[in-house]
C-alpha cells in the first residue's frame, strides 16, 4: 500500500496511497491522539519484494521469495532505499519497525553454505549482521528513529554472542506471543536475558485478530482475552519498567500469498474486549458490560466464536453479516446435502450422476433447496453493500470467493442436477395407455 518511487514502483500494490493520502491519514492519526509506526520487512516475509524478477536474484534460496540474501550488498542497497522512502514521507515518527521475524531459510542459500563452512561463523552471526547493518542505516540517516524488531530469531542466541555483536545498542526488540497458553515465566526469563544482553527498551506483541488460523473468519474472542491475561501477569512479574508498552496485532494474512483472515470490522469487537482487558487488569463482568456498552451489543459471548446480532460500532454491519455466513451458511448446506433424507436416500452422487431420479423426490428437495440458496443469496447481497464502503473490489471478490462460493455452488449444483433428472423424466402417460402395471 505504500507509494514507492523509482526503481521501487513495482513494489506498490494495485490500490497503493498516493503520497497525499499518507499525509492525509498522518494528519487524521495526530488529531486522534495515534502515534504512527510505520513496519517495513528487511529481512524475512520480503515476498511482496522478492516475487518480482527484477529482484528474484537477491532472495537466499532461488525457489523461495521469502528471505533476503544478506550476503549481496544490493540487498543492503535494496533496503536502505525502502527505508529512506517511507522515512520521507514519515517525516515526525519516532519508531520504524524493521521486520526480521521468520526469516525462514537463512543459512541455505549457496552463497551462506560456504560462508558458514569458515571457521567461527553461524547463523547467529549471519542474522545478527543484516540487522546490524539495516538498524546502523536508520540510526545514521535518520537520527532520533529508533528501529524495532521482531524477536523470534534472537530468542535462541547464546547471550554472549548477543551482546558483543552491538545489536542490543541499535534495536528494541517486540516479543512475539499471540497463543492462549503463553509460557510466563519462560517470557520472563527471556526479559531477563535481553536486559543482560544490553537491550535497553523492549516490548511485547500480543494479537486480537489474525493468530489463531490462515482462513479464519471469526476471531474467537476467548483466545485473545487470554493471551492478553498472560501478558498483564509477564508485565506484572517482569523487572519494573522492563517493557515499555505492548503492540496489539491484527494480521491480515499470514503471509503475502496466503488467503485473507479476519477482516477487521469482524475483529473490532475483539480488540475492544482486548484493550479493556489491559486497562483494567483483566476481563471481570464490570469490564464486559463497558465493552458491551462501547460497541453497542446486548452480549457479547467470548466463548463462542463471537456475539450474534447488531451493534453500534462502525462495521457492524459487516460483523454481523460474516457472523451470520461464517456460523450457518456450510452447516446449512451440509444439512440439506448430507442429512436429508430425501437427497440422501434417492438423490445421491450415483443418482446426480447418472441423473435418476424419482419425480416425486422433485418436489421435497426442490422447493428446500431454492429457499436456502434464495435466503443465503439475499444475505450474501446485503453483505456485499455493506463491505462496498470499506473494501477494495478484489478484496471483496476474494472473501467471497473463499467464504461463500463454495457452499452456493453445492447448492447451485444440486439444483442443475435435480433440473437436468427432471428434464430425462418420460411424459407421463395419457389416460387410457396400458402402462403395464397389475388392476
Amino acid at each position: 500500500m505504500f507509494p514507492y518511487e523509482g526503481h521501487l514502483r513495482l513494489l506498490r500494490g494495485k490500490h497503493a496511497y498516493s503520497p497525499s493520502e499518507v499525509t492525509e491519514i498522518l494528519r487524521l492519526a495526530r488529531l486522534s491522539e495515534l502515534e504512527v509506526v510505520p513496519l517495513v520487512q528487511t529481512f524475512g516475509h520480503m515476498e511482496f519484494v522478492l516475487k518480482h524478477a527484477a529482484f528474484a536474484h537477491l532472495r537466499e534460496v532461488a525457489l523461495f521469495p521469502n528471505t533476503l540474501n544478506p550476503h549481496e550488498a544490493e540487498s543492503l542497497a535494496l533496503v536502505q532505499a525502502m527505508i529512506d522512502q517511507i522515512l520521507e514521507l514519515h517525516r515526525d515518527v519516532r519508531w520504524l519497525h524493521i521486520g526480521c521475524d521468520e526469516v525462514y531459510y537463512l543459512g541455505e542459500g549457496e552463497t551462506s553454505k560456504q560462508w558458514l563452512q569458515q571457521e567461527q561463523n553461524s547463523h547467529a552471526k549471519l542474522c545478527l549482521s543484516h540487522i546490524q547493518a539495516v538498524a546502523s542505516h536508520v540510526l545514521t540517516q535518520h537520527p532520533g528513529v529508533r528501529p524495532l524488531v521482531w524477536d523470534d530469531m534472537l530468542r535462541d542466541i547464546p547471550q554472549e554472542l548477543l551482546k558483543a555483536s552491538g545489536v542490543p545498542q541499535l534495536v528494541e526488540p517486540v516479543l512475539w506471543d499471540y497463543g492462549a497458553d503463553l509460557d510466563v515465566h519462560r517470557k520472563i526469563f527471556l526479559i531477563g536475558k535481553y536486559q543482560e544482553c544490553g537491550f535497553q527498551r523492549l516490548w511485547a506483541a500480543s494479537a486480537f485478530k489474525g493468530a489463531t488460523g490462515a482462513s479464519q473468519a471469526l476471531p474467537p474472542v476467548e483466545h485473545h482475552i487470554r493471551n492478553h491475561e498472560l501478558w498483564l501477569q509477564v508485565a506484572g512479574s517482569a523487572p519494573t519498567d522492563s517493557l515499555q508498552g505492548i503492540i496489539l496485532t491484527g494480521w491480515q494474512r499470514y503471509d503475502h500469498f496466503s488467503v485473507l483472515c479476519e477482516l477487521l470490522p469482524v475483529g473490532i469487537p475483539s480488540l475492544a474486549a482486548c484493550l479493556q482487558s489491559l486497562v483494567h487488569g483483566g476481563f471481570a463482568e464490570d469490564v464486559r458490560l463497558s465493552v458491551e456498552r462501547f460497541l453497542g451489543v446486548s452480549s457479547l459471548e467470548i466463548t463462542d466464536a463471537v456475539s450474534e446480532g447488531p451493534g453500534s460500532f462502525p462495521g457492524s454491519d459487516i460483523h454481523a453479516l460474516v457472523t451470520q455466513i461464517s456460523l450457518h451458511l456450510r452447516s446449512s448446506v451440509d444439512t440439506l446435502l448430507e442429512r436429508n433424507r430425501y437427497v440422501t436416500g434417492w438423490f445421491s452422487p450415483y443418482h446426480r450422476r447418472r441423473k435418476l431420479v424419482h419425480p416425486v423426490m422433485i418436489q421435497h428437495i426442490q422447493p428446500e433447496a431454492l429457499s436456502v440458496l434464495s435466503r443465503w443469496n439475499n444475505l450474501v447481497q446485503q453483505l456485499e453493500a455493506a463491505l462496498q464502503p470499506v473494501f477494495y473490489p478484489d478484496t471483496i471478490e476474494e472473501w467471497l470467493e473463499e467464504n461463500v462460493l463454495p457452499s452456493m455452488q453445492r447448492l447451485q449444483d444440486l439444483l442443475q442436477d435435480l433440473g437436468e433428472a427432471a428434464a430425462q423424466q418420460p411424459p407421463p402417460t395419457s389416460p387410457g395407455w396400458d402402462t403395464g402395471q397389475n388392476p
